[in-house]
């Protein structure tokens, strides 16, 4: 956990629990996976867990930590923070138990914003859908931290899923629109090929068509709030195409979705003299320099 980060998007990191598993073509170069063996052979506590090594990788085991439960209620200066950059709070191994301590903490934690992403769409869609689920939750959050304000969603999470793709956008989109949430956003990083929102993405819970959306225009569709879109960076690292971030930007545009370019990717910066991750926003074409949160979301919390 860190009270700082380099990530644009966010203002202080949690991980409450660590580790993780490739499950998709955008791990394939997972920064954290490599973070993760370098904290192992600094002797980090958190990272002496091994992951298996077809799938993850020395000190990248999954590996919960109850002793950062409590860090956010620590932090009395309302922030964003990005819950498990370091983990998947959603993957398999991860107790349920353990998800609804972590989630009775951001219900107690009311003065800051959670943003959590997965790639593991299915379980958070079930999990949140739930009702035996949320009422352990206000049940820890009163128990451990004296209350919270009993609203599910909780109105300070925001949830996210990965999309580096369009096959795996098609998949987790329409999974994160059906999911109970305050804010949903997308993050299309790495961005590795072209990708829609709205083939297909477009949820409506009033009239049932075939594929779970209607075609038309309907007042009752749900779209994400909040787009996220990034170029590839670290070793290996595979293109994203302007084109491809240009056509997401206009999209988001026509929607009614905040954008927010976080990079162009390492390639892109190796052929426009720009960073390693091709993040100096001032060297970019002008209609990409755009970083806008969700409407209605304060963006001067740090």
């Amino acid at each position: 956990m860190a009270d700082k980060t380099g990530i644009q998007w966010t203002a202080a990191t949690w991980n409450p629990t660590t580790g993780c598993d490739r499950v998709s073509p955008g791990c394939d170069h997972c920064y954290a996976m490599t973070l993760a063996k370098r904290l192992k052979g600094m002797g980090s506590a958190k990272y002496q867990t091994d992951g298996d090594p077809r799938t993850s990788g020395p000190g990248f085991g999954v590996a919960v930590h109850p002793d950062a439960l409590d860090q956010p209620l620590r932090w009395k200066r309302p922030r964003r923070i990005f819950v498990n950059s370091m983990s998947d709070l959603f993957h398999k191994d991860i107790p349920e138990s353990f998800i609804a301590e972590v989630f009775a903490v951001m219900a107690a934690a009311g003065q800051h914003t959670f943003q959590v992403l997965t790639k593991r769409h299915a379980r958070m869609r079930s999990l949140l859908s739930r009702e035996d689920f949320w009422l352990d939750v206000f049940l820890i959050a009163e128990n451990q931290y004296g209350g919270s304000e009993r609203a599910w969603p909780l109105p300070n999470v925001w949830l996210g899923v990965s999309a580096e793709d369009q096959p795996w956008a098609d998949i987790r989109i329409p999974a994160l629109n059906r999911t109970p949430a305050a804010v949903r956003f997308v993050s299309a990083e790495p961005l590795i090929s072209p990708i829609r929102l709205h083939r297909g993405h477009a949820y409506c819970p009033v009239h049932d068509f075939p594929g779970g959306f209607c075609s038309g225009p309907c007042p009752d569709l749900i779209l994400p709030d909040w787009l996220i879109i990034g170029g590839e960076s670290g070793q290996g690292a595979r293109a994203m195409e302007i084109g491809w971030a240009r056509s997401l930007v206009q999209e988001c545009r026509a929607a009614g979705i905040a954008p927010f370019v976080k990079q162009l990717g390492s390639r892109w910066a190796v052929a426009n003299g720009g960073n390693g991750k091709g993040g100096d926003i001032s060297r970019w074409p002008v209609d990409l320099r755009v970083r806008e949160f969700p409407h209605g979301a304060d963006d001067l919390v740090h």
